[in-house]
């Protein structure tokens, strides 16, 4: 069971182990074993526990038990919990994930319940399926939130992922589709699996069966053993192992007092440059050529920036917006979703426009406005490696990271009626002489979208802002899992 991509964006930032060598590690095990009939009531197995290796570093476990439901009959619950720890700057980062699946003999979800806890925010989930609609009650700090799914033939849960190809038979060539229901996005996407091979490897005893699997464009690869236990996983390229492992030792870890002290998240997170960028905070122009960076699906072009794809190389060209919008002309027709309240981004909680309307007291226009909000997130907003579901953990928490203080602002923003997204991408730090991943924001003024950095305290984001993506959801985020670790960057020329 892979940690969720919660915590992982969230991770990201902050701050090819095997996946390119797989052919040095694996070999055909010859004619592969009869795929067995497997039943829930008779399975082969009652739970299993896997350590997560990340980036070269023991981070946490993952557990899974599957047993008949107590209270009703031809049902089982599938319970999955982990824990995560990694080191920031001397602080620890923590994640925890429990769940609940009710399902049916097919594995098909009748019911679930799910609790995220990361670094002391909380997101619970509960529902059910019934009738061709899913429904979830969804409840983060102060905000609660109904979602109606219709669906159309059985849906499965996104934490048996591992179960479903067991259940229905380990044979190489053997492919299945379905939906799955995730509920860290609270959306259903489609799962594609496929068993490619029966492999040998010093990386688990005895041969075992290869499964590929993609969801939401992202691939993972785990080899089954013939019980049908999960013996080894990659995933995120590589950088992400997870390997069967007994109770005792799982346990054992979380009690270390020496847990994870690498700092794995700012090696890994790191995009170095050719040479170091002076004052980066006083930028107006930046010209630099990344590699990594798919050239079919570009960064996001603007007033501010242009990409363009250059042999193996992306390049990009970042100028700082030089003078002020014009206020009050007609907007465009996209802007008003900018201003809708989100799960991440509550802006008509109470809380949110009380404390916004009170910040901007006195603001004749938007621009002074926006001013206001990035000086009092300034004052009264600390900078700490804490992530946070919303922006009301942080209002309550006075603590985030930058993508938190992106959250914060754009509620406060959208709630006095000045459209604002949530950015994405990469900016340089003098200190590390290199790019890290960044959330900002931008701010509709007049007809020009405006980078605000509320971490920086910038009204108008200096030109080493290199934007990749628009959007706070960890579904829009999801694609920045495939070039984290991946990419590097050349100077060209900055002013």
């Amino acid at each position: 069971m892979r940690p969720p991509r919660l915590f992982l964006l969230t991770l990201v930032f902050i701050a090819g182990l095997v996946g390119g060598c797989a052919g040095m590690y694996f070999k055909g095990a010859g004619p592969p074993p009869p795929a067995p009939d497997r039943t829930l009531d008779a399975w082969p197995y009652r739970e299993y526990w896997q350590g997560i290796v990340f980036n070269g570093a023991r981070i946490g476990f993952a557990h899974l038990t599957i047993t008949p439901a107590p209270d009703a009959a031809n049902q089982f619950d599938v319970h999955a919990d982990a824990a995560f720890v990694l080191r920031l700057l001397g602080l620890e980062k923590k994640f925890t994930f429990k769940a609940r699946d009710r399902v049916n003999a097919d594995l098909s979800l009748a019911g679930f319940d799910y609790d995220f806890d990361l670094d002391g925010s909380h997101r619970r989930l509960h529902g059910r399926v019934r009738d061709g609609v899913l429904e979830a009650e969804v409840y983060t700090r102060g905000r609660d939130e109904s979602k109606r799914l219709p669906v159309k033939g059985p849906v499965y849960p996104m934490n048996a992922l591992s179960l479903y190809p067991v259940l229905h038979g380990l044979a190489v060539g053997r492919e299945h589709r379905y939906t799955v229901f995730d509920g860290e996005l609270l959306t259903l996407v489609e799962a594609r699996q496929r068993v490619e091979a029966y492999e040998t490897s010093e990386l688990f005893a005895g041969p075992a069966f290869k499964l590929r699997t993609e969801v939401h464009g992202h691939t993972t690869r785990t080899w089954f053993n013939a019980r049908g236990l999960p013996v080894f996983e990659l995933a995120l390229n590589g950088v992400l192992i997870s390997a069967l492992e007994d109770e005792h030792r799982a346990r054992r870890y979380l009690a270390q007092a020496s847990l994870n002290k690498q700092e794995v998240l700012l090696d890994f997170s790191r995009v170095p440059v050719d040479r170091p960028i002076p004052l980066p905070r006083t930028r107006r122009a930046l010209d630099i050529a990344f590699t990594g960076l798919d050239a079919a699906r570009l960064p996001p072009a603007d007033a501010v920036q242009r990409c363009t794809a250059e042999g193996s190389e992306v390049r990009c060209r970042v100028r700082t917006a030089l003078a002020a919008p014009n206020e009050n002309p007609s907007r465009d027709a996209n802007s008003a979703r900018y201003l809708e309240p989100t799960l991440a981004v509550p802006s008509v909680a109470p809380g949110i426009r009380d404390t916004a309307a009170q910040i901007a007291t006195g603001a004749a226009e938007d621009r002074e406005r926006v001013t206001h909000l990035v000086e009092w997130i300034q004052k009264n907003i600390e900078r700490k490696p804490v992530d946070v579901f919303s922006a009301l953990d942080v209002l309550e928490n006075r603590q985030a990271e930058c993508q938190g203080h992106a959250y914060l602002f754009a509620a406060f923003a959208r709630s006095l009626g000045i459209p604002t997204r949530v950015v994405n991408g990469l900016v340089y730090l003098e200190e590390a002489n290199g790019f890290f991943y960044h959330t900002w924001n931008e701010s509709l003024l007049g007809t020009a979208w405006l980078p605000v950095d509320p971490t920086f305290g910038q009204v108008g984001a200096d030109a080493t802002h290199v934007k990749l993506i628009e959007g706070e959801t960890s579904l829009e985020l999801a694609p920045l899992l495939d070039v984290i670790g991946r990419v590097q960057a050349r100077v060209i020329s900055y002013e």
